[in-house]
């Protein structure tokens, strides 16, 4: 059945909130239906600049000190902001609520209705994520309303798989891994989100390996020249929060971690309304949503300025993007692993300047079918599909043939103390982790 969120004002009738337009249902909630009283969690309102306030944001619910004097059975109004949702929810249930209500922050582009994802199951009450004005509304009246929320979820463990193939021959210990995400949100076939990325690998691997030639001589092969291994990797469940990924990194020995030199992410790459977005590896020109550049691990610059010099060698025009942790090369950052690669534009809005140089329509979604049914292959974009393909194929020849990739980064004396691998950012540093937001 549908999630509710209902509020009642001094035992008057109940405004009832609209599912997908008011509020959205936390990935990984918790399933129960609870009628209680609201108590404000530390909130900032109106929410301080970042030069006052601080990276990254509200602290709300982010420690469990937040919650002293919390009432148990109430249900806990928390601001969006610093740490992650999973973390708020967990100190809110920790100390007793009976439900969640996480209201966007308040600042330019973060005031919207939003839904986000906790990133496990071990949440047991519900948990929704709503705008600002609502949140700021049931500030203003936390003593009087009583509040329904009402979430009928059920989580049962799936499997999937990871395909993974790779090349005989290369020096194992400059692996290049070229990732695409083969599956897609169930409201859509997922013909560019990622049947693009996923297609434009699959046809470089080909290339790559034996029979990819055009001519019948084996000792041209590409494959036999090669100075570095290649493993393509279809990674499974991107849109569940970069699972597969994620999941082959966790199970990595030390010694294959230190193997692998970079990580190439293509996911995307096909959008009707698209930019040429390249991911910004040293994060010299974007910020996140609290004013911070997010700088990959040594080298992810490098990857970046060899796509970026590629295409403006073809006439093509570029834009950095972020590393939002949107996608695949999420786990390989968080263990200090470079990463790099192409992007053309999910449900962003193309601005004026953009449509200017890539053509197509401002004030339009890159992709305006994005993680909709319309997701077809009349949603692809053939011509910016092509430029990508051969900009992939492109760093995959250069990469694998290149004697001396990447200095290893400052390696520890065991896999399992991974985490103090010098690098940037970490997993819950992220906005997202995979399509959703984490924090």
């Amino acid at each position: 059945s549908l999630p509710a969120f209902d509020v009642s004002i001094d035992g008057g009738d109940p405004n009832g909130y609209a599912p997908n337009e008011d509020f959205g249902t936390m990935t990984y909630s918790g399933s129960r239906d609870v009628t209680a009283g609201i108590q404000v969690v530390d909130v900032t309102i109106p929410p301080l600049p970042v030069d006052e306030m601080g990276t990254p944001g509200s602290t709300s619910g982010c420690e469990i000190d937040d919650f002293t004097g919390f009432v148990a059975g109430n249900i806990a109004l928390i601001q969006r902001g610093a740490c992650t949702f999973l973390l708020k929810a967990q100190n809110a249930e920790a100390s007793g609520a009976v439900g969640v209500i996480i209201f966007n922050e308040g600042r330019p582009g973060r005031t919207a209705p939003f839904r986000g994802t906790l990133g496990e199951p071990s949440v047991n009450i519900p948990v929704i994520g709503t705008s600002y004005d609502i949140g700021t509304f049931l500030v203003d009246n936390a003593a009087l309303p009583r509040v329904r929320l009402k979430v009928d979820a059920e989580i049962d463990p799936r499997e999937t798989e990871n395909v993974i193939a790779e090349t005989r021959d290369g020096n194992p210990d400059q692996t290049i891994v070229v990732g695409a995400h083969l599956d897609s949100v169930g409201d859509g076939p997922g013909v560019n989100d990622n049947g693009s990325g996923s297609a434009a690998i699959l046809e470089v691997a080909i290339r790559l390996g034996p029979g990819g030639r055009d001519d019948d001589d084996d000792d041209d092969d590409a494959e036999g020249r090669l100075q570095n291994r290649v493993r393509f990797a279809w990674w499974g469940a991107e849109e569940f929060g970069l699972l597969g990924s994620e999941a082959y990194v966790d199970a990595l020995t030390f010694d294959e971690y230190l193997q692998i030199a970079m990580n190439l992410n293509f996911d995307m790459v096909g959008s009707p309304n698209f930019v040429r977005f390249v991911y910004d590896g040293d994060g010299s020109d974007t910020v996140d949503g609290s004013g911070n550049p997010v700088i990959g691990p040594s080298g992810s610059g490098d990857i970046e300025a060899l796509f970026v010099d590629y295409l403006a060698g073809r006439g093509l025009a570029s834009e950095p993007t972020l590393f939002s942790g949107r996608s695949d090369y999420g786990p390989f950052i968080d263990v200090g692993i470079p990463a790099g690669g192409l992007f053309t534009g999910a449900e962003g809005v193309k601005t004026v300047a953009e449509a200017e140089t890539y053509g197509g329509t401002a004030g339009r979604a890159y992709d305006p079918c994005y993680h909709q049914s319309c997701d077809t292959i009349e949603n692809n974009s053939d011509e910016v599909l092509d430029q990508f393909a051969d900009a992939i194929a492109h760093s995959v020849a250069v990469y694998s043939q290149q004697a001396e990739l990447f200095p290893q980064p400052p390696a520890v004396a065991t896999f399992a103390a991974r985490p103090t691998v010098t690098r940037s950012i970490s997993k819950d540093d992220f906005e997202y982790w995979g399509s959703h937001l984490q924090r």
